[in-house]
């Protein structure tokens, strides 16, 4: 940070599209938070009927017991957040709490709502984190607790320090035989085989031109990344993995007992039930909020259940996905386990040693792995390479240049300014003793004819991606990687992709809209200056731009048609003068507009295009499948709009592309004609 007398400034990394960088860019001393707020999960939470109900029985459970014993109830509420359950602990007839909330913005809030409500008399909020709440005539809290509410969870159970806090507020907030809401937590884990999920963890083997392309054994044999990889493991559709055995309890945790943060392993045993290849390994947590485990929230994707349609939705709690070191042919009847540590203790947790994993998300080895995506490059650079091509390729750790020298190019250049990425490629190419590929650790604007020994560029490839993209139009920057190449190009030469397209179409969310949603009321409890929290830090910026989402995750149903608003020619230099466009998109069927998902499209040549977004037709219902590999745009409406599908309101839109920033600039209303 930067300080003077009378300003606070702070650096953030922010991608720029222009130059395929990450810039530090100076923002105001509100950015921070602004960002904290505007993409955190408290509206998400707080419409998540089931958790909260829940938490209301159990604590309600919770007051009573104490009572039956005769005993004032002094709650402790630790991650309070809004407020929320400690209001439901006074409501339920607690005498006093405690409210614990670390994040300063928040704890604000749930200041003014408690005032809101009623209830300051009866909670104080303590902007502290609890290990530094102290108990006393002097203390934040003026005697121990008895009962214990906590919401310290996250998609791996005890991932944000979880252990630790229960820890200290065993030894110094709360009362011996205290009752804790949730009373306990449970584990589960299932092994599974699935080609889907494993494509996310190896580089595996393809096909070029009836010759095959081999992973470097370092990747194939790396352990790989050691995060967890958390995703809607409810739209993984049970045909597309087979359980190699049951699903196992792998451990609980009883809150209402001192715990310890000390490394712990758990295992379980298991006879496999069929033969297949041991790959992944599924993950999710319950808990019970009473000692009876009458009153509990799963967190069990929805196949789980008899009723799909009848698991409840959320997405600041999901499911966890594991990857096996390597894979293992197992045999049915052959006895496994699976083992868990608490925390991440070595030498047992993976680790990437090859790079690859380092430098390659899961769903860019996604991407790689795509079959169906690889014999679309193949055949559209089989259609421009010639024997005396000269070919550049502008990507991210691409294989396209491999592919362009397995195709039969003359001489083949790859341009990676990431050093680990020239690297993890050098290892492609030295498995397959390739030695017809160049690696360039250059940028495109440093790149001379020296460089290219005397060459002219005959077929510049890309795919575009960029690790620094985060919206789909961030791609763009090959058409300034493009633009800076012009210079060495040949004449004639091929441009591939030749456009992109940006496309768009107004949607439904069955369940995302949650997320940017205002409360207003929830459980009874006005939680009005949380919307206006969240709302103003939206203003701040995010509410005038779309956010990447995965939107495979996020089921949603088109209203309109899909519609290509903006197509840039690769074939042309990027212009001086902005680019613009607008008009109106009808909408065809009935339901509830939330927003605008927005993607992009690429045109390889005259026959082959690739979508970065709906991988086949709008469905006649609207049913939308969108692309597992990369990031669609979603610009949020403030407030809902209800369509009746007759054609008689529309979607209007307005888009601006900025050359000198690379970004583009939108706007939409939706208005009845």
């Amino acid at each position: 940070r930067v300080t003077s007398a009378t300003v606070m400034k702070t650096f953030c990394g922010r991608a720029n599209p222009a130059t395929g960088a990450l810039d530090w860019v100076e923002e105001s001393e509100e950015y921070d938070y602004h960002q904290e707020i505007a993409r955190s999960c408290y509206a998400d939470m707080l419409h998540d009927h089931d958790r909260n109900e829940k938490y209301y029985q159990g604590i309600r459970a919770a007051v009573s017991r104490v009572k039956a014993r005769g005993e004032k109830v002094i709650v402790l509420d630790i991650g309070t957040g809004t407020g929320l359950l400690s209001m439901m602990a006074v409501t339920a007839g607690a005498d006093y709490c405690y409210a614990v909330e670390v994040f300063k913005p928040m704890a604000d809030a749930a200041f003014r709502i408690v005032k809101k409500n009623g209830f300051s008399d009866k909670i104080k909020i303590i902007n502290k984190h609890s290990t530094e709440v102290t108990v006393g005539l002097d203390g934040d809290m003026q005697t121990r607790a008895n009962v214990l509410v906590t919401e310290l969870f996250d998609t791996e159970l005890i991932g944000e320090g979880a252990l630790p806090s229960y820890e200290h507020a065993h030894l110094n907030l709360v009362q011996a035989g205290c009752e804790a809401v949730p009373h306990r937590a449970t584990v589960y884990a299932q092994l599974v085989e699935s080609e889907q999920l494993w494509s996310w963890a190896q580089l595996q083997p393809m096909e070029v031109d009836g010759r095959k392309l081999l992973p470097p054994p370092a990747v194939s044999h790396c352990a790989g990344a050691h995060s967890v990889c958390d995703i809607q493991l409810s739209q993984v559709p049970p045909h597309h993995f087979t359980p190699l055995g049951p699903l196992c309890t792998m451990f609980s945790v009883d809150f209402s007992k001192p715990v310890s943060s000390a490394p712990q392993s758990h295992s379980s045993s298991f006879p496999a039930q069929s033969s297949g290849r041991a790959q992944v390994v599924l993950s999710w947590w319950d808990i019970d909020m009473d000692p009876s485990g009458s009153i509990v929230c799963s967190m069990a994707p929805s196949w789980t259940y008899p009723d799909p349609q009848s698991a409840p939705w959320r997405d600041h709690w999901m499911q966890s996905v594991y990857f096996l070191p390597v894979e293992r042919r197992v045999a049915e009847g052959e006895e496994l386990s699976l083992t868990t540590t608490s925390i991440e203790a070595p030498p047992c947790r993976p680790c990437c040693v090859c790079q690859a994993h380092l430098v390659w998300t899961r769903t860019r080895f996604g991407e790689l792995n795509d079959r169906q995506r690889t014999q679309s490059y193949v055949r559209a650079l089989r259609s421009v390479i010639k024997p005396d091509s000269v070919c550049v390729g502008v990507s991210d750790g691409s294989l396209l240049p491999i592919f362009a020298h397995m195709l039969g190019a003359k001489k083949v250049f790859s341009l990676e300014n990431s050093g680990m990425l020239k690297q993890v490629i050098e290892q492609v190419l030295n498995a397959n003793s390739m030695r017809g590929v160049q690696i360039l650790g250059i940028r495109p604007d440093q790149l001379s004819s020296t460089d290219l020994a005397g060459e002219q560029i005959s077929v510049l490839i890309g795919e575009p991606y960029f690790s620094t993209s985060l919206l789909p139009w961030h791609s763009l920057y090959f058409w300034y990687c493009r633009t800076a190449l012009a210079r060495l190009l040949t004449p004639n030469a091929t441009i591939l992709p030749c456009s992109a397209t940006l496309c768009m179409v107004a949607v439904e969310f069955q369940d995302l809209w949650r997320i940017r949603a205002p409360c207003g009321t929830c459980e009874g409890f006005d939680v009005g200056p949380m919307d206006e929290m969240v709302q103003q830090s939206l203003d701040f910026r995010e509410s005038h731009e779309a956010e990447p989402q995965p939107l495979w995750e996020y089921p949603c149903r088109a209203l309109t048609q899909p519609r290509a608003v903006m197509t840039f020619d690769f074939l042309q230099c990027v212009p001086e003068q902005p680019i613009r466009c607008q008009g109106s998109l009808p909408f065809t069927r009935r339901g509830r507009c939330h927003g605008v998902a927005l993607w992009m499209e690429y045109q390889l040549n005259d026959d082959i295009k690739v979508s970065m977004g709906l991988t086949r037709p709008v469905s006649e219902e609207g049913a939308c499948e969108w692309s597992l590999h990369r990031k669609q745009g979603v610009y949020f409406f403030r407030s809902p709009w209800e369509s009746s599908g007759d054609g008689r309101a529309s979607v209007s839109y307005s888009f601006t592309f900025e050359p000198s920033i690379g970004d583009i600039k939108m706007d939409f209303t939706v208005a009845s004609q």
